[in-house]
């Protein structure tokens, strides 16, 4: 392997599939694997880093929250001044995509911090988590890495946190990037990176809890009437809208009142591709609608936007901060 010796990574495990297995009796999966068990369970490991490892929560991916992820990016960024040349995080993939981008939304090192989980229990034929794990590790101690954001690595594929999607329920090569495919790969051990992105902006650490952001999707014939009580009870909203952006027309008036008390950002339900801005001019479609004062979205998917707006709302930020940061994601 090329990665040069002594390298130091810190292992930080928030629980998921990764850490899951299912005892005889049981009904079910459970997680029950400590970081020194995952670590222990992956063959060549100790000659890829020196590895530190730590129980930062034992929770599913989908009990996982904003608060969690914070407290998360505070530790990664203590560990940086502790010789650490990279950090890695298991979880699970539930919500692996969201967690990852929240944390490249308020990681400011350079240093790589890579996210992995795994589809297969530890319990299940071929699985799936030691060599994720492996790969992960390698990537983090790798200086190819470095300057990077936040990466998610699984399947021996390099993506950034800001492209990657989960595609599939159950696959082990569930994790792609739809628009821009992985930055790089990990071969013979080795992670080689053909595409470095560019970094985004960051978001200041939060001055207040995460707000109630939710995201409301668009079906055929529904009426919106489920806006109506969202007025007093959340501080944020994002649009699931048909296409590049648009609602049906009935949508349109209560949108635009929402518009005047929160945040109403307009993405699309397709998960690729960008909302446009002025392609199409009839009654709920995107120049319609950014007329009447919502905010693009730009190529991010409705839950990434959601919580570029929980984040940014948490910081305190302006109307034409949040607005800013949105039009840089075009």
């Amino acid at each position: 392997m090329s990665v040069p010796a002594r390298r130091n990574v810190t292992v930080e495990t928030l629980g998921g599939t990764i850490a899951m297995t299912r005892e005889p009796e049981a009904k079910g999966a459970t997680p029950s694997l400590t970081g020194a068990n995952l670590i222990a369970a992956v063959p060549g490991l100790e000659t890829a880093a020196n590895i530190t490892v730590e129980d930062f929560r034992q929770l599913p991916g989908a009990s996982l929250t904003p608060a969690d992820i914070v407290a998360l990016v505070e530790r990664i960024s203590k560990a940086e001044a502790d010789d650490v040349h990279g950090i890695v995080v298991t979880q699970g993939t539930d919500s692996l995509e969201e967690t990852a981008f929240l944390a490249d939304i308020y990681y400011r090192g350079d240093h790589p911090v890579v996210f992995t989980g795994a589809m297969r229990n530890a319990s299940l034929p071929g699985a799936d988590g030691p060599a994720n794990i492996l790969a992960a590790v390698l990537t983090a101690a790798s200086d190819q890495a470095r300057g990077l954001g936040v990466l998610v690595v699984l399947g021996d594929e390099i993506h950034a946190a800001r492209h990657v999607r989960k595609m599939h329920t159950t696959s082990i090569t569930a994790f792609a990037s739809p628009e821009t495919g992985p930055i790089g790969h990990v071969v013979e051990g080795t992670p080689h990176i053909h595409n470095r992105v560019q970094r985004r902006a960051t978001v200041p650490s939060p001055t207040n809890q995460h707000p109630r952001v939710e995201v409301v999707t668009t079906s055929l014939g529904s009426d919106g009437v489920i806006l109506d009580a969202l007025k007093d009870t959340v501080q944020g909203l994002v649009v699931a809208a048909f296409g590049v952006g648009h609602v049906p027309a009935s949508w349109c008036d209560r949108l635009e009142s929402l518009a005047t008390t929160m945040p109403v950002v307009l993405a699309s339900r397709i998960g690729t591709g960008s909302v446009l801005t002025s392609t199409y001019a009839f009654a709920g479609s995107e120049s319609d609608l950014l007329a009447r004062g919502l905010i693009g979205a730009g190529t991010l998917d409705p839950f990434k936007a959601r919580l570029l707006l929980s984040a940014h709302l948490a910081a305190g930020s302006s109307r034409a901060e949040i607005e800013t940061a949105f039009a840089a994601r075009l």
